[in-house]
């Protein structure tokens, strides 16, 4: 009878949301913990509140979660691209201070956050895994269009940011992952405005994205600890 834990950070968007419901059903885990500014929808099982842009909230759900059991999951599937007065830049005339920095707080700053608080929490004599949705803009390899600047910069500094961690992480927990995973086009609100030129086969449900991104983080070894996979586990580059 397994005592782990999985966290899903969050947990009230559309793949959080899926994630949540999916490792639910999986039995390797006796719980799973959602966090999240608002309880996800239908969601009866463990919930936190706390906002990643709020470091006391997430200090105080750490306290929380600790007293739970081992964390041996956690995912973080938080994420901004667009919002009120907000959204991807078509060219560098319309780049701000403003906009850039909310992009680097929402999609950098809190989940390297979230790993400040929660990897310590996991154990140091087994495998566990930490995992935040990334997405293949923020890939500077790949970047062949240009455009959107805050969302591709940002999440090319969560990348920096999850292999840093990585290799800190490594010298206490040898069998610890860190990683980035790009899920796809994804039919939530945070893609909602940008789905109009996606090919019906390049737009996924919420619960398709969630269970490949899952079977992925099944997949990881140590090996694989500070990379960067897209959806059907193949590597993306820098």
């Amino acid at each position: 009878m397994t005592d782990d834990i999985a966290v899903v950070v969050g947990a009230s968007g559309g793949i959080g949301r899926a994630i949540a419901q999916h490792l639910e059903r999986d039995p390797a885990f006796a719980r799973v913990v959602a966090v999240s500014r608002r309880r996800p929808a239908g969601w009866q099982h463990d919930w936190i509140p706390a906002d990643i842009t709020q470091e006391p909230t997430l200090a105080d759900a750490a306290g929380q979660i600790a007293a739970l059991g081992p964390v041996t999951r956690i995912v973080v599937a938080t994420g901004m691209l667009h919002g009120p007065g907000l959204t991807p830049e078509k060219s560098m005339r319309a780049l701000s201070l403003e906009t850039m920095t909310a992009a680097f707080i929402a999609n950098a700053a809190g989940p390297a956050l979230v790993a400040k608080h929660l990897l310590p929490l996991t154990p140091r004599d087994r495998p566990s895994l930490f995992a935040a949705l990334s997405a293949r803009v923020g890939s500077i390899g790949d970047n062949h269009l240009g455009g959107w600047y805050g969302y591709r910069a940002s999440k090319a500094a969560l990348n920096m940011l999850i292999r840093t961690l990585a290799i800190e992480h490594r010298r206490t927990r040898k069998l610890g992952v860190c990683v980035a995973l790009h899920p796809g086009t994804v039919d939530t609100g945070l893609s909602a405005p940008f789905q109009a030129g996606v090919p019906e086969t390049k737009l996924f449900t919420p619960d398709f994205a969630a269970a490949a991104l899952l079977a992925v983080m099944d997949g990881l070894g140590p090996e694989a600890s500070g990379g960067f996979f897209a959806r059907d586990g193949a590597p993306i580059p820098w």
